[in-house]
Formats: C-alpha cells, sequence, structure tokens
C-alpha cells in the first residue's frame, strides 16, 4: 500500500498525480489512455489528484468528472483558480483573485467535475492588482458555504504566504521543486514548515528533463510549451543534459530509472512533502509510484543536491509577480 499524508487533517498518497498534461502543454494526449491511468492510479493506491480550470479550458476537470464518476469518495480532489484564459488561445493571459471571479470559478469547477466540493483550492497565481488578505478572505468564505475543504496556494512568496495565513490557514503550498529547481528552498520552505503548510511540488521531473526522455527540441511536439523555456534553449540544453549523466549513474547504481531518482530525492525532503508529478500513460504512473520504494543514501542526496542547471528557471505565468499590492 502506497505511503500517505497528511493535509489539513486528510490521509493523501505520498504521491499525487498531475493531470494537466492529459488535456495541454505537452503534445497531443489520448482520452482513453488518460482514462486508464487515473483508473490505475486509484487502484494503487494513489487518492491526490491534481487539476485547475486552466487546464485545457475546463477539459481536464471534465475528463476527472468522467474518470471519478461513481468513486468521488475515494479522491482527495484538488483544483485551482485565478488564471484567466486568452478567449482565442486558451493560454494565459493573466490573472484574477477578486472575490468576485473566485466566487464565480468555483461554482464553474464544481459544475464541470460533477461535484458539490473540492477538497482543496488553490489560487493558482496570486493576482499582483488584489490584495492577497481580499483574495484568501474569499476562499475562507467557499469553506464556510462546503464548497471546498481547504485553501491553497500556487507559486506565492514568502511574504505573500504568511500574509494570506493571517487572514486564513493555508493547508499547502504548489509551487515547482526538483533536483533542478531549487528556489523555493532559501524562503518559501522554511516559511510553510513554520506555519504547518503541506509542500506539493509540481514538474518534480524537471517537465521531463531528469528523466532524459526528450533530450533535444526535436524530440517535442510542436506545440509542447517547453520549447519556450531557457532550460530547453541551445547550450543549456547541451549542458544540462550532460548533467543528467549524474542522475542517470545513481539510477543504474539502484537497478532503478532517472525518474524514480528524481521523485525519491524529493521524498526525502521531509514528510510534508507531497510530489504530483504528471503523466497521461499508465507505464510512467507505476515507474512513479514505484520510486517511492527507492532509499538514496546520504551520498547520493548529497551529489544531487550539488546538481545546478544551466538557464533559470521560468514559472509558469512568471510574468506575474508572486507578490500582491498590500491591503
Amino acid at each position: 500500500m502506497i505511503e500517505k499524508r497528511m493535509i489539513v487533517g486528510q490521509e493523501v498518497s505520498a504521491l499525487g498525480l498531475g493531470c494537466m498534461g492529459m488535456s495541454t502543454a505537452y503534445g497531443e494526449a489520448d482520452r482513453g489512455e488518460s482514462l486508464r491511468t487515473i483508473d490505475r492510479a486509484l487502484e494503487l493506491g494513489v487518492n491526490f489528484l491534481d487539476t485547475a480550470d486552466i487546464y485545457g479550458v475546463g477539459h481536464n476537470e471534465r475528463l476527472l468528472a468522467e474518470a471519478l464518476k461513481g468513486r468521488r469518495d475515494e479522491v482527495f480532489l484538488a483544483t485551482k483558480c485565478g488564471i484567466v484564459p486568452n478567449p482565442q488561445s486558451g493560454f494565459p493571459s493573466g490573472a484574477d483573485g477578486s472575490p468576485e471571479y473566485i466566487r464565480g470559478a468555483i461554482d464553474r469547477s464544481l459544475q464541470r467535475l460533477e461535484t458539490d466540493h473540492v477538497d482543496l483550492y488553490y489560487l493558482h497565481r496570486p493576482d499582483p492588482q488584489v490584495p492577497i488578505e481580499e483574495s484568501v478572505g474569499a476562499l475562507g468564505e467557499l469553506v464556510a458555504a462546503g464548497k471546498i475543504g481547504a485553501v491553497g496556494l500556487s507559486e506565492a512568496s514568502a511574504d505573500t504566504i504568511r500574509r494570506a495565513a493571517a487572514v486564513y490557514p493555508i493547508a499547502a503550498l504548489q509551487s515547482e521543486w526538483s533536483v533542478f529547481s531549487r528556489d523555493i528552498e532559501a524562503q518559501v520552505v522554511p516559511t510553510c514548515r513554520e506555519l504547518g503548510i503541506a509542500l506539493v511540488p509540481y514538474s518534480p521531473l524537471g517537465r521531463g528533463m531528469l528523466t532524459g526522455s526528450a533530450e533535444a527540441l526535436t524530440d517535442l511536439a510542436a506545440n509542447d510549451f517547453r520549447r519556450t523555456l531557457p532550460r530547453w534553449q541551445a547550450e543549456n540544453l547541451d549542458a544540462n543534459i550532460r548533467l543528467t549523466a549524474a542522475i542517470r549513474d545513481i539510477a543504474d547504481k539502484h537497478d532503478a530509472q532517472p525518474a524514480q531518482v528524481a521523485i525519491a530525492w524529493l521524498i526525502a525532503q521531509g514528510d510534508d512533502v507531497i510530489p504530483i508529478p504528471g503523466t497521461k500513460r499508465r507505464t510512467y504512473l507505476e515507474q512513479n509510484i514505484d520510486a517511492m520504494n527507492l532509499v538514496l543514501s546520504a551520498a547520493d542526496l548529497e551529489a544531487l543536491g550539488a546538481l545546478v542547471p544551466a538557464g533559470d528557471r521560468v514559472p509558469d505565468m512568471g510574468w506575474v509577480m508572486r507578490d500582491t499590492v498590500a491591503r
């Protein structure tokens, strides 16, 4: 049985499933295989499913509703609001953290998910034009209304997290964190631990780079957004691929896959860390779950912690500030 960890008093699997790629961003998706992947995740004990209203502009939430028919009570379901899509392209065009937007967004998500509540509701990005206190106040009202079980933030700064937690308890902080993305360790991680906030790393496999599955831009689909990221460009990509050799060496020593080493490194960062690797295929899902059985040595952890990738991490919607205006 997969190990469990806690979010607001509820047991969740120590490894969640990020569902974004089943609808957007990483090339073409296969609806049938996506549904089978979700079904297999539940069968193997993964009960923490992560989606958002922006993923496929509602498509991902509708996909989860289909996958969870008759099984809603088996999962800890998380979704998000606050990123506004461009009506033509569907890509993010801004953030809206106003109370009015949040109240409407949850109702639209619940309708698509075909449920009367979600267990965790994140503000997907802080809106730089709206005080975080106002956004979180509205989220707290949704808890009181029974529409959400707990409040989360995503890609927020330490200061924003503190301001938010002063208004309403924050259950989880979702941010990119991996062997190659360490910036949250300086201030965000200590702040969350001081306040008792669970850490939910997305892209724990470095958006696929740590798996070695896409070693050149030519391996990526034309609509794969990684083509736009600094770490996947020219000399940066070549340097980062060379770095992944160290991960492969550790994996070989343990008769494991590089992706499993990357996940095991995150799991080893603390009992409050619940990674949500995304996949749309059962093969990779099972491989990721097997990483729970991989125990890295102190020397392994030190070697992995010393890796410094080429190119900056660019958070999704990095042009949206991680702090908000003062109240």
